[in-house]
């Protein structure tokens, strides 16, 4: 079988694009763990090799340093670490964003998309997750404005008028804090404004059904389909 010399360098980038992968992949890899090992200087000096090495750096977020606040989080949730850790692991989580951010929003095609609000609803403290689509949310050109977590639902509100935003985003991981999620689209509904926001909501227990429930307008699984989810709404204006 001839070998021509168009395959054979087929074959040499075929090679090349697999040994990029595999060393994009020992890069998040060892993001994830800086961030369990709360290193934050090995966290930060990785941040800055990705952006030098002209990665991805959606996938550096969501791969790399969203797996290991991720990782943190279900290490809070059995117990195994404490708050201090967990937030610590946000702190080196918010300082490699400030890395990062200037130059996600620098390739962003569109900037100033819309304007996002986004909260953990009263009665729950976590945030990771929200603030990883947060982070998304931002390096896609959007304008976020993150409360935080143990939000009350009239506070959402109260900023999402005051900032005129075009989505709020209201996360819980707890069924027992779910009707909070709810209680944010009943204040606008009474408010009479409700058509002047889209509503999505996040986190492990929300469902299709509870967003119907709801009648909010979307529901996320990860940060990347936060994203594409806010994309499609804007995009359906």
């Amino acid at each position: 079988m001839l070998i021509t010399k168009q395959n054979k360098i087929k074959c040499i980038d075929s090679r090349v694009l697999d040994e990029i992968q595999m060393a994009i992949e020992k890069l998040n890899v060892e993001i994830s763990e800086a961030i369990v090992n709360l290193d934050k200087e090995k966290a930060l000096e990785l941040a800055n090799r990705a952006i030098a090495d002209g990665l991805n750096l959606l996938e550096v977020v969501e791969h790399g340093f969203g797996a290991g606040i991720r990782k943190i989080g279900d290490l809070w949730d059995e117990g195994e670490i404490f708050l201090p850790e967990l937030m610590l692991g946000g702190n080196i989580m918010q300082e490699a964003m400030k890395l990062l951010i200037p130059h996600l929003k620098e390739h962003s095609e569109t900037f100033n998309r819309g304007t996002v609000v986004i909260a953990t609803i009263e009665g729950d403290i976590h945030s990771i997750g929200k603030t990883i689509v947060g982070t998304m949310l931002s390096a896609n050109g959007y304008d976020v404005h993150d409360l935080g977590a143990d939000v009350p639902a009239e506070k959402i509100v109260k900023e999402a008028i005051s900032v005129n935003a075009n989505v709020i985003g209201v996360s819980a991981l707890l069924t027992t804090t779910m009707a909070g999620q709810k209680k944010v689209v009943d204040i606008l509904k009474d408010k009479g404004i409700r058509s002047k926001f889209k509503v999505i909501l996040g986190g492990a227990p929300v469902s299709r059904k509870w967003v119907e429930e709801c009648e909010a307008d979307g529901y996320a699984d990860s940060a990347v389909d936060a994203v594409k989810l806010v994309n499609e709404l804007f995009s359906n204006k």
